[in-house]
């Protein structure tokens, strides 16, 4: 049996049986519903609109359309405002006579489920359709996600998934390069304990190439999330979708039934393929033993795509040097990736190295996701990763080193914040803002951080801040505003969309950003205790502004400085984490506000109170003691999540 388990923010109604799903055909019985999302963004239609009868139309001609013969159907209907446009999908070895009958069944449970709204999704094990009221061809989508596990688990995780993600690799890259019509691929891999891992991976076929391969990198990297240590799972976006098991649950494709003859061949074909490997096996293992080994670099982390940045990777023993074997002298920092150390390359280079730990239960994602994302990102307010190391089932993350550790340890340290005068506590602020524009709008990418903190500002020998940590950090598309998740990540005391709404995009960075300018100003982290309770310190500050008392948030260990220049930046935080969305500003008008002090301020709305005081001092009070035993020495880029 397995469980539906929904990654998105939407409600997911399922029936599940995959024993029956399995053996009948769709055209035979009534499909098994396995998710649903009904889009709220999008809003809703009023009953007998034009909109309405769009819709209806559209839905209506899925069934005659001949694109339903290749598995695949675009099309939309209407003018402007009105306008409907759908998609629905069969898996590659669906017959077209079953895979008309699930979309013809999706059709009618579609608008059941989801009624008088712009916009749904509906999922069956054979298909899947949805529909929007904007534009949703050629586009690459990835959330609202969902996932079915099995409910057994394998008894050697690692080796399991090892082969797991190196088979996904091969089939994401064969599915990518499908055609117009379908990109769709299918595939089998051993496995330990004599199991074999049977897969599938497949796209929407209107998407690029390199889109199908980024869809189905999302959601390779949900399994981790839901079906680390499962027999089977099946993850679903709304371009792509994988599915695994460990018995055969797919056909051939559609059109590519051998004959008899055919499968002979093939079973030939397999037995002289596996004698060969095994003699280039004993060949390739006498060469080995002859020459100095390089370790094995595991296939699953260069199923993700690291092959692309090869040349950032170090070998094991160049970092045990470095360091002098992880030596506890040299141990920097701990937190839940593992621990962080100072070395010293033969060059006099300083580096710190991030080493996640074997009996970590999570950091896999966030170790490939670092790489993948800071490999591509140059700029003076984002730390530098210098390279990366995966051999001999160590991670390693290389980075630059940043001799005046984090900004927490110098600003909530009674005598090391002595150092952070005015100057240089503006001077980290308007570093934060451009290096978070830089992630927002000039970069390549546009890219979330979702973990802005204290802890995760970096300060170079000159106190120029530098942005870390980007194992949390999401990659948006050029035209994308938000997205949604039901994985609450970064920091409690720092996030607060996610808690609301399931939601994240460029303001939720501003509202972290906000927090910690508030931070900086007066001294205090985000929870601080006044009295025998925790003080909000968003609540401390608003209420302080709002009965003209702003100088009382102000640091009293800053006896110089602009009063006017400090009120101001109290002013942008205010503004930064404002509850409405749309009235927080973006980074870009951050850094014109900081840099002009003659640019007239909005006056700011009230901000998001997200955090009761209950939660508030629950959360305030783990993370004191966190950061109490981990203790930070230095330049340590920790992540910490809240809730587990």
């Amino acid at each position: 049996m397995r469980q539906i388990k929904n990654m998105g923010s939407f409600q997911m109604v399922y029936i599940l049986c995959p024993i029956f799903l399995h053996f009948i055909a769709l055209s035979t019985s009534q499909p098994e519903l396995l998710y649903h999302h009904c889009l709220d963004n999008l809003g809703n239609y009023t009953a007998n609109s034009t909109y309405q009868a769009n819709l209806n139309h559209l839905l209506n001609s899925i069934y005659s359309n001949t694109q339903i013969d290749y598995g695949f159907y675009n099309f939309s209907y209407g003018e402007n405002t009105n306008k409907v446009y759908a998609i629905a999908l069969c898996r590659g070895d669906t017959r077209p006579d079953a895979c008309r009958d699930c979309i013809n069944y999706s059709s009618s449970a579609i608008t059941t489920l989801c009624p008088n709204q712009k916009g749904a999704i509906v999922g069956f094990e054979k298909c899947m359709l949805r529909y929007s009221g904007r534009s949703i061809f050629g586009l690459v989508e990835v959330e609202p996600s969902s996932s079915v596990y099995n409910l057994n688990n394998v008894s050697d995780v690692d080796g399991f998934n090892k082969s797991l993600f190196s088979l996904l690799d091969k089939l994401r890259d064969q599915a990518a390069a499908g055609d117009s019509r379908l990109k769709y691929a299918t595939g089998e891999i051993s496995a330990p304990d004599s199991q074999t891992i049977y897969a599938l991976t497949q796209c929407t076929p209107d998407l690029s190439q390199s889109d199908c391969s980024y869809c189905l990198y999302n959601a390779s990297a949900v399994i981790p999330q839901c079906c680390r240590a499962r027999r089977g799972g099946t993850i679903v976006l709304p371009s792509c979708n994988l599915r695994y098991e460990i018995n055969q649950f797919y056909d051939d494709p559609v059109g590519e039934v051998p004959s008899s003859k055919g499968k002979q061949r093939v079973v030939i074909i397999i037995i002289v393929s596996a004698v060969i490997s095994v003699i280039l096996i004993v060949c390739i293992s006498v060469i080995v033993k002859r020459k100095k080994p390089r370790e094995d670099a595991e296939e699953d982390v260069d199923g993700n795509g690291i092959r692309d940045v090869e040349s950032l990777r170090y070998d094991l023993e160049t970092i045990r040097l470095a360091t002098n074997n992880f030596s506890e002298a040299n141990e920097l920092g701990k937190g839940g990736f593992g621990k962080v150390y100072k070395g010293t390359f033969p060059n006099g280079q300083d580096i710190a190295v991030k080493r996640l730990s074997k009996d970590s239960g999570q950091g896999e994602l966030e170790f490939i996701n670092e790489i993948l994302l800071l490999a591509k990102l140059q700029h003076k307010n984002l730390v530098r990763l210098r390279g990366f190391c995966f051999e001999q089932q160590e991670r390693l993350l290389v980075y630059e080193f940043v001799p005046n550790s984090s900004l927490d340890k110098l600003l909530h340290d009674p005598v090391q914040r002595l150092q952070l005068d005015w100057e240089k506590r503006y001077m980290i602020i308007e570093g934060i803002a451009r290096g978070l524009l830089y992630l927002h709008e000039d970069s390549r990418f546009r890219i979330i951080h979702r973990d802005l903190k204290t802890s995760n500002i970096l300060l170079d020998e000159h106190m120029n801040p530098k942005i870390s940590d980007f194992g949390m950090a999401r990659l948006f598309a050029a035209d994308q505003t938000q997205d949604n998740t039901k994985r609450v990540v970064g920091t409690l005391l720092y996030t607060c969309i996610y808690i609301k709404h399931g939601k994240f995009s460029i303001r939720s960075d501003v509202f972290s950003f906000g927090v910690l300018v508030l931070e900086i100003v007066s001294g205090r982290t985000r929870s601080f205790r006044n009295g025998e309770g925790f003080e909000d310190l968003i609540n401390y500050a608003w209420e302080n502004w709002n009965q003209g008392r702003a100088l009382n948030l102000i640091d009293t260990s800053l006896s110089g400085g602009s009063r006017n220049q400090m009120i101001r930046c109290i002013h942008i935080g205010l503004l930064c984490v404002q509850e409405n969305l749309a009235d927080r500003p973006t980074m870009a008008s951050v850094v014109i506000m900081l840099s002009s002090s003659s640019l007239s301020l909005p006056v700011p709305r009230k901000p998001a109170f997200c955090v009761q005081s209950a939660v508030l001092a629950e959360a305030a009070s783990e993370y004191y003691g966190q950061e109490q035993e981990q203790s930070s020495k230095n330049d340590a880029s920790i992540s910490e999540l809240y809730p587990r």
